[in-house]
C-alpha cells in the first residue's frame, strides 16, 4: 500500500525543509505544488522530491490542494501545510496507522492537529482534522480560502497528531480580499461566512463583520460555526463600545450547545472590565469546568479551562479583599505555568505584599 504526502507551497523557504524532514521518511511519495515562489522553496522541494508542479495561482487553496491530489498516485494522501511537523511521536505511530489502512481500509482519517505551542511546549488549542483520505474514494477540497473536505464514508480517528509551528511570513489582507473577489462573483456557504465574518474583524471592519455574521447567524450553518460567530460578533461589539450587544452576542453562544470555556472567559472579562468582581468570578470558575469539545471541531484552547481563569481569578478574589482565595488560584497557575510572566509577576507581589 502507498501513502502519498501532498503540499501546497509558496514562499516556503523558511520553513518548509523543517516540515519535510519531520515528514519524509514516513511516505512513499511526496507531491509539491508551487503556486510561485519568488525564493528558495522550489529547489528545497527538489532536495525532498522529484514530484514538484507549478501551479498559477488564481486565488483558490481548494484548486490548488485538489491539483497536488490529483498527481498523487497513493492509495491514501495525506496533507500538511509547509509550516507543520510530524512530531516524533506521531512519526512513531505510523506503522500502526498504515497497518489499520490496510486492514480497514477507512475512507478517511480524522487525526489531532495542534496549532501552535504554548511557553510550555503544550498545544494553544486542538481540533481533528481530514488528514488521511482514500484516493478512490474521490475527495474533493471545498473552499478557496479555509478549505476543507466534507467528511463522508467510513471515519476513523487516529491520534497521530500533526503541529501547525507557524513562519514569519506576512500574510497582510491576503484572506480578506480572497474573500471580498469571493463574494462578488457567488453566494458564499454558511461556513465560509463564519470565517469571512472573522477577517473582517482582523482588519478593524467592525460593521461589514456584524453584518455577516448577523446573516450567518440566521441561517442553517453548523452549531460549532455558529458559536464560534457568536464569539466573533462579541468582540467586535466590544470593538465598538457596544458592551451591551457584546454580553448578548456570547449569551447568545448557549443557543447552539453546551457552554464553551473560551465563552466563559470572554464574559468573565467583560465584567471583570467593570469591576463586577462576583458576576466574573461566577464565569470564570465556570470555564474551569467546561468539557473540552475539541473532538466536536472546536476552535478553543486548552488553557480557557485553566490557566486563563484562574489568572483571572486571582485577580477578582484579590480586588474582593479575598487574599487567601487569591493565593489559592495564583497557586494553581504556580503548578500550571510557573514560568508565565503573569504568575513570575504575581509570584513576587505575593511575597512582597
Amino acid at each position: 500500500m502507498k501513502i502519498s504526502l501532498c503540499m501546497i507551497v509558496k514562499d516556503e523557504e523558511e520553513v518548509l525543509a523543517r516540515c519535510l524532514s519531520s515528514a519524509a521518511p514516513l511516505f512513499d511519495e511526496i507531491v509539491i505544488a508551487d503556486t510561485g515562489s519568488s525564493d528558495k522553496t522550489v529547489e528545497i522541494a527538489h532536495k525532498y522530491t522529484k514530484n514538484v508542479h507549478e501551479f498559477a495561482w488564481i486565488d483558490d487553496f481548494a484548486a490548488a490542494r485538489n491539483f497536488a491530489f490529483s498527481k498523487a498516485e497513493g492509495d491514501y494522501l495525506c496533507w500538511l501545510d509547509a509550516d507543520d511537523i510530524i512530531p516524533t511521536e506521531s512519526a512513531a505511530l505510523f506503522p500502526v496507522l498504515r497497518k489499520r489502512l490496510e486492514e480497514e481500509a477507512p475512507d478517511m482519517v480524522m487525526c489531532p492537529y495542534d496549532v501552535g505551542l504554548d511557553r510550555t511546549g503544550k498545544p494553544a488549542f486542538t481540533f481533528f482534522r481530514e488528514r488521511f483520505l482514500k484516493r478512490e474514494a474521490g475527495f474533493v477540497w471545498q473552499g478557496r480560502i479555509h478549505e476543507c473536505i466534507v467528511p463522508r464514508g467510513k471515519i476513523v480517528r487516529e491520534n497521530f497528531r500533526v503541529v501547525h509551528l507557524g513562519s514569519h511570513k506576512v500574510r497582510g489582507a491576503r484572506n480578506l480580499h480572497i474573500f471580498q473577489k469571493w463574494t462578488k462573483e457567488e453566494p458564499l456557504g454558511e461556513r465560509e461566512k463564519c470565517y469571512y465574518g472573522k477577517e473582517l474583524f482582523y482588519n478593524g471592519l467592525y460593521l461589514e463583520a456584524i453584518a455577516v455574521l448577523e446573516e450567518m447567524l440566521g441561517g442553517n450553518g453548523w452549531y460549532v460555526n455558529k458559536i464560534e460567530a457568536c464569539k466573533t460578533l462579541s468582540a467586535c461589539y466590544k470593538a465598538r463600545g457596544d458592551r451591551e450587544n457584546a454580553y448578548l452576542a456570547l449569551l447568545r453562544s448557549f443557543r447552539y450547545g453546551e457552554p464553551r470555556a473560551a465563552v466563559c472567559c470572554m464574559l468573565g472579562k467583560l465584567f471583570e472590565e467593570e469591576k463586577r468582581w462576583r458576576e466574573a468570578i461566577v464565569w470564570f470558575e465556570g470555564a474551569i469546568v467546561c468539557r473540552d469539545h475539541a473532538e466536536e471541531g472546536d476552535f478553543e484552547e486548552p488553557a480557557c479551562r485553566s490557566l486563563t481563569p484562574y489568572l483571572e481569578l486571582v485577580c477578582c478574589f484579590y480586588a474582593l479583599g479575598d487574599r487567601e482565595r487569591a493565593k489559592f488560584f495564583h497557586k494553581k497557575t504556580e503548578e500550571l505555568a510557573p514560568s508565565h510572566p503573569s504568575v513570575v509577576y504575581n509570584k513576587q507581589f505575593f511575597s512582597e505584599a
